[in-house]
Formats: C-alpha cells, sequence, structure tokens
C-alpha cells in the first residue's frame, strides 16, 4: 500500500474515532480495513479518500460504518454444544453451591441473546435441582458499546427463528408468544441488566462474578489489547469463578498465570479457588 493509501487510511480511521464512541485504536488492523471495505464497496467508490468524501456528505453512512465494525452475529443458544457442557459441568455447579448471591457477565452482549440465553439455563438448572424459587438471587450483567443493539435487547422481543436451536421445552417456559415474535418471560427478564459499556476502556460493572461470557469478540482487538482485557476479565472473577471464551479465541499473557484451561474445545477457564 502507497504512503498515499496509508494517510488516507489514517485520516479516515481519526473522522470514525472521532467522538470517542468506538475505540478504533484497539481493533486489529486486517480486520478494520476489511469492515471499511465492505462499507466501501456499498458504496461504490474504491479509495479510502473517496470513502471519506462519502462521510462527509452522509453522516447515515457513517453510522452504517460503525455497525459494520462492530458487527453483531448472535441468536439464542448459539453454539449448542458450549451451552449443553456449560448446563452439565459449569452452571450446575455454581447453582448448587448454595452461594448466596450468583453473578454473571456476558460481555459483549449485543442484542441480548446471549445474557438472556444464560439466565434461562441458570432457571432451568436451579429448577432441576428444586431451587427454582433461588432464581431470584441471580444477577446477570449484559454489556455492550453498540446502544442500538442494547436497545433491542431491552424489549426482549425476538422473530421466531432466532430461537431455532433453543433446547425442547425452553420456548414454552421461558418465552411468550406475542404475535410473530416472542419475548423473554418476565421471572428471566428481570435477571439481566443491560448497559452501554465499552469493555476496552470501562471497568467491569462488578466484581467477583461466578462466570464471564465473552465470546468471539476480543478476536477482532490488536494481541495488546486482547491481553489486557484476559486479565480484566481474569481479576473481575470470583475465586474459583469460571472464563468462556470463543471457539477461535486463545487466552494468553499474565492471565494464563491465574486461569487453568479445563475444555480446550470450548473454551473454558478457571481461576483458582
Amino acid at each position: 500500500m502507497s504512503t498515499a493509501e496509508d494517510a488516507a487510511f489514517a485520516a479516515l480511521a481519526a473522522k470514525i474515532a472521532g467522538d470517542g464512541r468506538l475505540p478504533i485504536e484497539a481493533y486489529k488492523d486486517k480486520c478494520l480495513r476489511r469492515r471499511i471495505g465492505v462499507r466501501m464497496r456499498a458504496c461504490g467508490v474504491q479509495t479510502y479518500a473517496e470513502y471519506h468524501t462519502v462521510l462527509d456528505r452522509n453522516p447515515a453512512e457513517l453510522e452504517r460504518l460503525r455497525d459494520a465494525i462492530t458487527i453483531n452475529v448472535t441468536r439464542f443458544y448459539r453454539n449448542p454444544e458450549t451451552w449443553d457442557l456449560l448446563r452439565e459441568t459449569v452452571l450446575r455447579e455454581i447453582c448448587a453451591a448454595g452461594r448466596p448471591e450468583i453473578r454473571a457477565w456476558s460481555a459483549g452482549c449485543s442484542s441480548g441473546e446471549e445474557p438472556y440465553t444464560l439466565a434461562m439455563v441458570i432457571a432451568d438448572c436451579l429448577e432441576s435441582q428444586g431451587m427454582g424459587q433461588r432464581l431470584s438471587i441471580v444477577t446477570i450483567d449484559g454489556t455492550d458499546i453498540d446502544r442500538e443493539c442494547l436497545a433491542q435487547a431491552q424489549t426482549a422481543r425476538y422473530p421466531v427463528d432466532t430461537l431455532a436451536e433453543v433446547p425442547d421445552g425452553f420456548i414454552q417456559r421461558y418465552f411468550e408468544r406475542e404475535g410473530d415474535v416472542c419475548r423473554v418471560a418476565e421471572r428471566v427478564r428481570r435477571r439481566v441488566n443491560l448497559r452501554a459499556s465499552d469493555m476496552v476502556n470501562d471497568p467491569p460493572p462488578r466484581r467477583n462474578y461466578d462466570l464471564i461470557l465473552c465470546r468471539n469478540v476480543v478476536i477482532y482487538f490488536g494481541r495488546a489489547t486482547q491481553e489486557r482485557l484476559f486479565s480484566v476479565f481474569a481479576e473481575a472473577l470470583a475465586p474459583g469463578g469460571f472464563l468462556v471464551l470463543g471457539k477461535v479465541e486463545t487466552l494468553f499473557g499474565p492471565a494464563r498465570e491465574q486461569l487453568t484451561l479445563l475444555d480446550p474445545r470450548e473454551r473454558v477457564y478457571r481461576r483458582a479457588a
């Protein structure tokens, strides 16, 4: 790439990061260029300088670009094998421990499917152990940088086809049908606290989590940012707490001294008790 193109890309990145809403410096360069390229092709331009002009003339395109960069691909019970493992091992242990409070964090929760899935699975674990009344001690924090996705999550209403991977019985027990959409049942919904947060720069919502889910998020960040986030997660876990990453994400840096890999396929780690 020429010096002129590098300069044009730098100017474009500065514009995207302009109001501080997006921690552009944390993203991998290759990932950032690929996401920008998608919007450039959609707008019919070929150079960064041309696309910069498009953004100057069309503020709505800047929002579309930010959405492309922070793209959120999610659904209920995504990667069923991961959730099945959590149901049978991690969450069963957490629910049976008799602790006064159960805390979990869905970091990068997008439009809410993950934290609501987690609330349902915990409810199922408690009910299967005859402790359904203990659902009231569960607190799940769902955070994301994308306010539009969070607004969707707040409604807790989803098209029926997003529930395709949900286990048999869950839909009847944990959703309420409203025409052509389903809404998460209130007893599950109220266990989830949603808030806008930039995990790169903001502190965790709280400490001493029993479980942190951050799947397929840190892969888009540069190594230094990933390393720092892993340390943040490790410190935010309670002794004996669990961290779950995406299948293609690997823990590295100082956090490796604090967390033990329990399941290499599902990327489940545990902090020493």
